[in-house]
């Protein structure tokens, strides 16, 4: 039975080749009257990207100022970083280019900019933002879906903690999404940003609080795209079109469309997986995927319509008559369509070989990060955490 559900999504999305020369013009139509530029690593430099939007911003009249340094996983003394610089120079409008950590990275300042204390405090769950300044997205990578959504998830360095913090105050007010600029991604990072919006629609799916057709066939649709196109990119990186496919449903993955009419979804698997995050920095949808079939084998039975639905509907597993071997099937095809990609299936192909101390840190910090709980295919507890970190490693 479907729930009663909210749907937001205000952010203007503006898609397709050379985009970018219209930040100006969306800059100004959301307010901004000095911009800090925020982005990752040089490749924006070097490929003359950030010099195209100083440009229009400059031909827009719009004053700006630039931090560059984001890493994957991003990291809360950038954070910091920005948050002082923008005081000292009078910033109002945050412009990020890049994909989801330099994203995340810059709704955290725009946070702290707009709210009193430690924005630390946000992600431990200790306050909540009255306030948000206006962000802006020129996105590189598809991946997360931040660009659209209200989630942002940063990383205490100082005590390994990674955590998220969900508000729709910090929507991106646009996100200027151009695939031509995807096209020169690692296949890793290509890969595990495909991995990453799969999880962010699979998660709204496997649920036991309700569902609607309608939702389920956009969530499937979505699914079966994403998995297409990751195999198209993997052998043929440069093809516009299944960018242009992957860059747009990495948005629609993760801003709340697929939730409509469930409980909200089950996020066990991210939740284990931002521990791993924050203990190993390793790369999220990989993570993702190195931890996803441990989950699915630990919750299925719990869960099985949802997990024979799957199997058949995107991974095109026949019904064998069995519903717990059809699951099964479905879980093992989803496993190999990973290794296809060159996606890990458990830790030890992630390259990370945790100990037993590990393990149960990580199920500690999980389960408090969760509140005692997670899961709406079924409901984990930290000792329900610990077995699924032993089963993927």
């Amino acid at each position: 039975m479907a729930n009663n559900f909210e749907y937001y999504a205000p952010t203007k999305v503006v898609f397709g080749k050379e985009v970018e020369g219209q930040v100006g013009r969306l800059v100004k139509e959301a307010g901004g009257s000095k911009v800090l530029i925020h982005y990752g690593g040089k490749s924006a430099v070097r490929s003359g990207l950030i010099d195209r939007l100083k440009g229009a911003l400059d031909e827009a009249g719009i004053p700006h100022v630039e931090l560059g340094g984001v890493v994957p996983n991003s990291l809360l003394s950038k954070v910091y970083e920005g948050i002082e610089l923008c005081r000292a120079e009078g910033v109002d409008f945050i412009l990020v280019v890049g994909g989801g950590s330099s994203i995340d990275s810059s709704k955290a300042i725009a946070y702290g900019l707009a709210n009193e204390g430690d924005v630390w405090d946000l992600y431990e769950h200790t306050k909540t933002a009255a306030a948000c300044k206006p962000v802006g997205v020129v996105l590189t990578i598809a991946a997360a879906g931040s660009e659209t959504s209200n989630g942002s998830v940063i990383t205490n360095e100082k005590n390994g903690e990674k955590r998220a913090y969900d508000d729709d105050l910090a929507r991106p007010k646009f996100a200027v999404m151009n695939p031509e600029f995807t096209m020169t991604l690692p296949d890793y990072q290509t890969e595990s940003g495909c991995t990453d919006m799969m999880m962010h629609t699979m998660e709204r799916y496997f649920t036991n609080g309700g569902n609607m057709e309608i939702t389920d066939s956009i969530a499937e649709g979505l699914l079966r795209t994403i998995k297409e196109n990751a195999v198209i990119l993997h052998h043929d990186p440069e093809n516009y079109e299944a960018r242009a496919e992957v860059m747009w449903a990495g948005s629609l993955a993760h801003n709340g469309l697929t939730g409509c009419g469930n409980d909200g979804g089950d996020f066990s698997s991210h939740m284990l997986e931002h521990e791993m995050g924050g203990m190993f920095n390793v790369t999220h949808g990989a993570g993702l995927a190195a931890i996803w079939g441990s989950w699915a084998r630990y919750v299925y039975r719990n869960c099985l319509h949802r997990f024979v639905r799957y199997a058949v509907n995107v991974m095109d597993v026949e019904h064998t008559g069995n519903d717990e071997e059809t699951a099964l099937k479905g879980i093992e095809a989803m496993e190999e369509f990973y290794h296809s990609i060159g996606m890990p299936t458990n830790m030890g192909e992630l390259g990370i070989h945790p100990t037993e101390e590990q393990i149960h840190e990580m199920a500690v910090r999980c389960a408090a990060a969760c509140g005692g709980s997670q899961g709406s295919a079924r409901v984990l507890y930290q000792e329900d955490m610990e077995k699924i970190y032993r089963m993927a490693r």
